[in-house]
């Protein structure tokens, strides 16, 4: 786990707590004061063209038995609950969420994100691990700004995720990971977090990780919760 999760949420929940944080959640992200905002990160200052298609397939994991030794306790979690829309606003990340495909040369679909279903989903003791295509109208915000001071940026943005229970789980980005070539810390994760994933440009094995902690959930209208779904199988 990131080191920088607690000191996040003591942060972030005080000020939302006094009635600071209703500002901050209508624009989709969550600010603060910190230090190491004065020392920016060297990132390269643009994104290469090459960065839109993303022709390798963008999830690598380990086998069923690297997961969690400490799953959630029966009954606390709907069985059938599966994420079912994405949204960052201050990115204008929309995405409806699918299973991902399987089997000897799936490939991963174009205009819907998609849920790894040998990890968790939202609201059980493990990582939620949901990932898109780095492409224009997919997660290709979460790569242009991971390209600007390591993505500090986005340290405190609001990501929702509806659930097909009609749920709205709330989290906040505490963390940016770039050029990861290993998924076992997902695996071994055994509190509820979020994991966001996309690739990082043509041809590239190194993949981009986002986390999130837990914020809130909550009941969510059903419309909102169930978008429709149009995966395009893309290459």
């Amino acid at each position: 786990m990131p080191e920088s999760r607690v000191p996040l949420r003591a942060r972030i929940l005080p000020a939302l707590l006094t009635g600071v944080g209703g500002t901050f959640l209508a624009a989709g992200i969550l600010t603060w004061t910190s230090p190491a905002a004065a020392a920016p990160l060297a990132s390269p200052s643009g994104t290469p063209a090459s960065l839109a298609p993303t022709p390798t397939p963008l999830v690598s994991v380990p086998p069923v038995s690297a997961a969690p030794s400490s799953p959630t306790p029966s009954g606390s979690v709907p069985t059938n609950r599966v994420a079912t829309r994405v949204v960052i606003p201050a990115l204008g990340i929309d995405l409806p969420i699918v299973k991902s495909p399987t089997g000897n040369g799936a490939y991963p679909y174009c205009d819907v994100a998609m849920y790894d279903p040998r990890l968790h989903e939202p609201g059980e003791a493990g990582a939620t691990y949901i990932f898109a295509h780095a492409r224009t109208g997919m997660f290709l915000p979460l790569l242009q700004q991971s390209q600007v001071n390591d993505g500090r940026k986005m340290l405190g943005m609001l990501v929702q995720v509806y659930t097909s229970d009609d749920q709205l789980f709330l989290y906040v980005i505490s963390d940016v990971k770039r050029h990861v070539t290993s998924f076992e810390p997902a695996f071994a994760e055994t509190h509820e977090s979020l994991w966001l994933q996309t690739s990082e440009g043509f041809q590239i094995p190194q993949k981009l990780q986002v986390t999130a902690d837990p914020l809130s959930s909550g009941p969510a209208d059903h419309a909102d919760a169930h978008p429709t779904p149009h995966p395009v199988v893309c290459g």
